[in-house]
């Protein structure tokens, strides 16, 4: 049976993976982001230009029920916390956990139509795991992984919420970090499974949470991040 799913932030890396994955298994596919990306390769994705910094949701382009939700915009601003000003703080926090408040706020009644709607949302192995030059983008994801947790107590038993915490992973948002193939090597051999995280095998984790195999799934921060937050070997 053909579902609808609404990503946010789906042109690049895992968000352009997991729409591409939605697709390919012959479901509807609503992208809002601020390009369209690598979804010029899939004209029958349905894009939408939005910016979670600047624009108010289009609520107008939603259906009336609506299987599962997405939200992927983040940052990776890693600075030494006493040179940071609290305007980046709050920059970190408005589009980590403020523009996912936004989208659910405006996409809750038609997940609410749908029996065993999903959504899933997005923090990082910081959260758990102190270091170094971490410190804005760990406290906004930290409210990110209250806020799942809140949201799925609240919205259960009709919405699932979870949460995926990835390590350092290959997408154009890392590209700074893994510029060389020195910057590689040395970002593998910092986790226990010795390489660094996929597009594509984060999108499978969220293809499965969105989907029915995740019924009984709710409230929970998986961790995708090669051990890293759990083991030291």
């Amino acid at each position: 049976m053909q579902k609808t799913y609404l990503i946010i932030g789906g042109s690049h890396g895992i968000g352009f993976s997991l729409a591409q994955k939605l697709h390919n298994d012959g479901h509807k596919v609503i992208v809002l982001s601020r390009t369209a990306g690598e979804l010029a390769q899939i004209p029958a994705i349905e894009h939408h230009v939005f910016d979670v910094l600047k624009d108010t949701f289009p609520a107008d382009i939603l259906p009336a029920e609506l299987n599962g939700l997405a939200y992927l915009p983040g940052s990776i601003n890693l600075r030494g916390f006493a040179s940071m000003k609290p305007e980046q703080f709050r920059e970190e926090f408005e589009i980590n956990c403020i523009g996912a408040v936004q989208c659910l706020q405006a996409s809750m009644k038609a997940l609410k139509n749908t029996p065993g709607s999903s959504v899933v949302l997005f923090s990082t192995v910081a959260v758990g795991t102190g270091m170094p030059f971490h410190a804005s983008i760990a406290a906004a994801k930290g409210a990110v992984e209250g806020l799942t947790r809140s949201l799925a107590a609240e919205l259960a038993p009709v919405v699932r919420v979870n949460c995926i915490a990835p390590s350092l992973t290959d997408t154009p948002l890392a590209a700074r970090l893994l510029s060389s193939d020195d910057k590689r090597e040395a970002a593998a051999a910092r986790h226990p499974l010795k390489k660094i995280g996929t597009a594509e095998g984060i999108a499978d984790l969220a293809t499965f949470l969105l989907s029915d195999s995740a019924a009984w799934i709710t409230g929970q921060v998986v961790h995708a991040d090669g051990g890293m937050g759990a083991l030291k070997v």
